[in-house]
């Protein structure tokens, strides 16, 4: 296995289906690791629609052949809005790596501070990324209880 930083870039049309395809399978899969089936179920009852991505800042994570494996979406006022990878490049460092690429286009726009609503996965990450846990949000999606946590970081 290469040791090479991952390639990321910025978001272009063509990746909106693969996308897509990213979120379901990291919900649907490694979801379940913190989250009951029914929980993801809800989460993600079925893949995005590719019309939704690309409103925002978005950073691609690639493949040396170019193929999505993970991304981010910054919206313009610090609102990390996703971060997924697929279920098979988590634990490789791809979310790190993702993660420093969206807080330094998040410095260079002058943004104060940066904030989400994290998963229980995502909720480790940015922890260890000194982001402050604010609050557990518990509430109902489409009928069934779950939860995630309102954290931010002053930049």
């Amino acid at each position: 296995m290469s040791h090479d930083p991952p390639r990321i870039r910025t978001y272009t049309p063509d990746d909106a289906a693969a996308l897509a395809a990213v979120f379901f399978d990291s919900v649907r899969q490694a979801g379940l690791r913190d989250y009951s089936p029914a929980q993801v179920a809800a989460w993600a009852p079925a893949p995005p629609d590719p019309a939704r991505y690309g409103t925002c800042l978005t950073l691609v994570a690639v493949a040396e052949n170019d193929t999505p494996l993970a991304y981010t979406e910054l919206e313009a006022d610090g609102h990390i809005d996703h971060l997924y990878c697929r279920p098979e490049a988590i634990g490789t460092g791809l979310g790190n790596a993702l993660y420093d690429a969206l807080e330094q286009q998040a410095r260079a726009h002058k943004m104060p501070k940066l904030f989400v609503e994290a998963s229980e996965a995502a909720r480790r990450l940015f922890h260890r990324k000194d982001f402050t846990e604010l609050s557990r949000r518990d509430f109902a999606l489409r009928g069934v209880p779950i939860h995630h946590y309102l954290m931010e970081k002053q930049l």
